[in-house]
């Protein structure tokens, strides 16, 4: 027996590609009086079947055109199993469908080509939809950290690079890691790093900083309209002891060996230290995060950037002090030229922070915007994190003040467009201000999501699960009923060998550290002598 889906009902669907039970307009016609009308619908065929059988036949012919216009959706599901797909199922993907399409058209704008003008306010959803992607890509450097100072593995990816995404849940994510990043510990930031207790371990020097990505196959490349090499920075992991340990003096980029024409561009020390140091004792940092960033973007820069049936785009994303790291980046991959082909093509580069913090001067800030380096920075209005460095000394202060402060060790500037969300606007989350919930980025993400411009209504948009938001975090109202810091490893990684032993898994392989071309990029790129 079936069920005639209506606005209000689930509608069945199953491998045959056709609704539960009838597979063409003639069974609907010949079978009417079997079918399990809802009890309104019943009161009103009864009504029309004395009164005017050619409604009846009307209303018949209605619902096989919905159902047919449904069937691309019903195709999709064969081979999958019965499943239960409800009206705002169907809108939602409808919804994705066409945001997708209109991402193909109009990538470049969404990728800041006209600095978002028009975009923020109102809230355009394919940029909303993006600023979440990419969130998410920076999100998961947190949810695949082992930060367990039991592990002997503390400061590593709890995943393997080939199966990144997969782990995560990530499936649809049409990107494969082509690299992972690691920095040493041997900077003005010591609480940036996890450490493990014991004294084995993979590395006493170096934590696993983040990843760079390309979207890797057709379906997804003509979803973004582009190939995207997308590199991804985490944030802290010891909450904000590291605001303490800033040394919020500038200092010239070209200090630490960086390609830099002015030397009047300066930025934070300790972003800089954490960019440029290496340990040559170590095997995961004996290249440093920008020889290793550098020379994979170059890498697949070379072997994607002059495809005949794609462009190709840099997109650099992270949360927190991730931010930071995201800009110094984009600014050097830019700096350096990586982001022309062969061929002469410019590669736009664009930066996404969440909840970063201000980075360099406003020279900094002049000669990324000479670089034509896009950079849209997501903010929680509450947290500490944007307003630091340069507390005093700012973008927000009088020219004139700014003018004649420019050569302090103190005065710094934001980089780029600014998207202000405020978390007192969500019926979700608590409207207290604690310093770490309102700097976290699942909470920054649901922000979004509700987003739809200066004074509108906080409205979810894609459905994205709100029980996110208390990951790692206790955020959420307590009328909700989502526990806090929900998110747990199984068995805190420990695994059953041969012998029945628990164990932790032997998790490092070659090919997540180790490119076998790193000295031949390093030496084009002259990387391996002072600039």
């Amino acid at each position: 027996m079936a069920t005639i889906p209506s606005h209000n009902n689930l509608l069945t669907i199953n491998h045959k590609n056709s609704i539960t039970g009838h597979h063409s307009s003639s069974s609907l016609n010949t079978n009417f009086s079997e079918i399990n009308f809802p009890a309104k619908f019943r009161v009103a065929t009864r009504a029309l079947s004395r009164t005017d059988e050619s409604s009846l036949s009307a209303v018949i012919s209605r619902l096989e055109r919905e159902r047919r216009e449904r069937q691309g959706l019903i195709d999709e599901a064969e081979g999958v199993g019965e499943r239960w797909l409800t009206a705002e199922d169907i809108r939602r993907r409808d919804k994705k469908t066409e945001e997708e399409r209109r991402l193909r058209d109009t990538w470049r704008k969404i990728q800041g080509e006209d600095d978002w003008a028009g975009l923020i306010d109102p809230m355009d959803p394919i940029l909303r939809s993006e600023l979440i992607r990419y969130g998410e890509m920076a999100q998961a450097c947190y949810d695949a950290f082992d930060f367990d100072p039991a592990s002997k593995y503390c400061g590593t990816s709890r995943f393997s690079r080939l199966e990144f995404f997969d782990s995560l849940g990530m499936i649809d994510s049409g990107y494969e890691v082509a690299r992972y990043l690691y920095a040493t510990s041997n900077i003005n930031l010591p609480n940036f790093f996890s450490k493990s207790r014991w004294s084995k371990v993979w590395s006493k020097n170096a934590n696993w900083m983040g990843y760079v990505a390309v979207s890797d196959d057709e379906t997804s490349r003509n979803r973004l309209g582009r190939r995207d090499i997308a590199i991804a920075w985490r944030g802290t992991v010891t909450k904000l002891e590291w605001i303490a340990d800033l040394k919020d003096y500038l200092k010239p980029v070209s200090g630490n060996n960086i390609r830099c024409p002015d030397p009047a561009v300066k930025v934070e020390s300790g972003f800089l230290d954490l960019y440029t140091d290496k340990d040559t004792t170590c095997k995961f940092a004996k290249f440093s995060a920008r020889e290793q960033i550098l020379t994979e973007v170059k890498r697949l820069v070379e072997i994607y950037g002059d495809e005949d049936d794609s462009d190709l785009s840099i997109t650099v994303t992270g949360h927190s002090l991730g931010g930071a790291l995201a800009m110094l980046s984009a600014y050097d991959i830019a700096e350096m030229g990586l982001n022309r082909s062969k061929n002469g093509k410019v590669i736009p580069v664009t930066v996404l922070t969440y909840g970063g913090p201000r980075v360099g001067n406003v020279r900094f800030k002049d000669r990324m915007e000479e670089l034509g380096v896009k950079v849209l920075r997501v903010v929680n209005v509450h947290d500490v994190v944007p307003k630091s460095p340069g507390l005093f000394l700012n973008e927000s202060r009088p020219h004139a003040l700014m003018k004649i402060a420019e050569g302090l060790p103190w005065c710094y500037s934001h980089v780029g467009e600014e998207l202000a969300l405020d978390h007192q606007n969500s019926p979700f989350l608590k409207p207290s201000v604690d310093i770490s919930t309102a700097h976290n980025l699942e909470a920054m993400l649901h922000l979004l999501d509700g987003y739809h411009g200066k004074g509108e209504r906080f409205v979810l948009s894609s459905g994205r699960d709100h029980a996110l938001v208390n990951k790692a975090s206790d955020f959420l109202k307590e009328h909700l009923q989502i526990p806090p810091f929900w998110r747990q490893d199984a068995n805190k990684g420990m695994v059953r060998n041969s012998e029945g032993r628990w164990i932790q898994a032997e998790r490092l392989r070659s090919e997540d550290h180790h490119s076998p071309d790193i000295h031949h990029h390093l030496s084009q790129l002259r990387l391996d002598h002072p600039l």
